[in-house]
This record gives C-alpha cells, structure tokens and sequence, in this order.
C-alpha cells in the first residue's frame, strides 16, 4: 500500500508560481502511474495533469503550457510546476497512485487511481 503526501501549496498572486511536491512511499515508486487532480468548492474533481511508469504525459487543456508534471523516482517523488497562475486554479491539489501503466484516456480519471494523498490548497488571488 503507497503512502502519498503532497506539500508545496500556498497563497500567490495571479501570474505567480508554485511547484507542488508528492513524496510516496512504501512501495516501488517507479512501477506506479501517478496523477494530480484539484478540486474547488461545488465543483467536481478535475485531473489535471498525469504521468505514467515511462512517463507519458497528459495534461487537461485548461492548463496546457503553464503547467508541468515530472517525477523523480530515485527520490519517490512526483511534481507539479505551476506557472501563470490564475484565480480559477484554486483549489485543493492532490495526487493519486496507480500500481501500473494506465491508458492514455484513463491517465486524468479518478476512478482510474487506488491512492490519494491528502491534498495541498492552492490560492490564486486577482
């Protein structure tokens, strides 16, 4: 069973940055798919971002060329690098583990993922 916590949220202003971190543990990390979703009062979960055991990636359009996903797996961590931020990025952020190589149409669903973290808040003030 992975262990997932994320750090690295916070408050900035709009066209600032920040870099989200998910340190996982208790299993081998480089066998997993791993996604970060964000979800903001009343509204539903979104995938935002996802990479996979060779690292695919896939990004909702909504943050395509501001955002970044990576992952380090001699340090069992994934990142977000979030740039030109915007008031509607608020929202909590979280990432989720899956133990396995997802498709690409599943790698930004929710249902797809075993193991969530407990999320990190992201404020975008105007």
């Amino acid at each position: 069973q992975v262990q997932l916590v994320e750090s690295g949220g916070g408050s900035v202003q709009s066209g600032g940055s920040l870099r989200l971190s998910c340190v996982a543990s208790g299993t081998t990390y480089s066998y997993y798919s791993m996604g970060w979703f964000r979800q903001a009062p009343g509204k539903e979960r979104e995938g935002v971002a996802a990479i996979d055991n060779i690292g695919s990636t896939n990004y909702a359009d909504s943050v395509k060329a501001r955002f970044t996903i990576s992952r380090d797996n001699a340090k069992n961590t994934l990142y977000l690098q979030m740039n030109s931020l915007k008031p509607e990025d608020t929202a909590m952020y979280s990432c989720a583990a899956f133990p396995g190589r997802l498709g690409y149409g599943r790698m930004r669903e929710s249902y797809s993922y075993r193991n969530w973290g407990q999320g990190t808040q992201v404020t975008v003030s105007s």
